[in-house]
């Protein structure tokens, strides 16, 4: 009995032990609202995934030694990046998921919303950016695509995770889907945008269908 106890606990401490590697070693991403990534991004495209293969990248890359994912995608529209590319055939990302490295569906033919940055020429999509479906996007983060979350990028999102929270600048806005509906991204983060106003603060202002009330106040949607 003893042997089988021991046995027991020596592979419960294995198991312990791999679970707690693989967290380490794990990509964490700090929670951020949509519209500030949009923001802290340099590209922002709508592209439908064509193909994939893994590559490994040039000495002259910054992911050396890395074997990186190459997307082929056919770009539908452009949404932030015209400064930087005209036009975009290929994104990477790394294949091992703990260097940030994300993972589409490249069989079917999906559209995307991809933000990344450029390095060495390539546009590097990571985890920690903003990646979505595009079918999976609200009515109103397609709509503030364009220019309406471009229009915050000088105001400051504060996530709000417990009571009390408050503003302490008037160009900040506070994010409090978690303190709300008990998940980061609710609402707030599929249907609001904090847009800096001509007094030069920040306020939630709801995108869609007119309700009565478009403009809001910054400490909560």
């Amino acid at each position: 009995m003893n042997t089988v106890l021991h046995t027991l606990c020596f592979v419960l401490l294995f198991v312990l032990t791999l679970h707690i590697k693989e967290l380490a070693d794990a990509c964490s991403c700090a929670p951020t609202h949509p519209q500030q990534q949009m923001c802290d991004t340099e590209i922002v495209i709508r592209a439908k995934i064509i193909s994939e293969k893994v590559i490994q990248p040039s000495k002259e890359d910054s992911f050396d030694n890395t074997k990186l994912i190459q997307y082929e995608i056919k770009m539908i529209k452009m949404f932030k990046g015209f400064d930087k590319v005209r036009d975009i055939h290929f994104v990477y990302t790394p294949v091992d998921s703990s260097l940030c490295g994300v993972k589409l569906d490249a069989t079917n033919k999906k559209q995307y919303l991809l933000t990344g940055h450029i390095t060495d020429g390539k546009v590097y999509i990571m985890l920690c950016n903003l990646i979505e479906l595009w079918d999976d996007l609200s009515f109103s983060q397609k709509k503030s695509l364009n220019n309406r979350f471009q229009m915050g990028c000088d105001c400051k999102i504060t996530t709000c995770y417990t009571i009390p929270c408050s503003v302490h600048e008037p160009n900040e806005c506070l994010w409090t889907d978690w303190l709300i509906e008990r998940r980061l991204y609710g609402q707030q983060a599929k249907s609001y945008t904090c847009i800096k106003r001509s007094d030069g603060s920040c306020s939630w202002y709801r995108g869609g269908p007119y309700i009565g009330k478009e403009f809001l106040g910054n400490s909560e949607p």
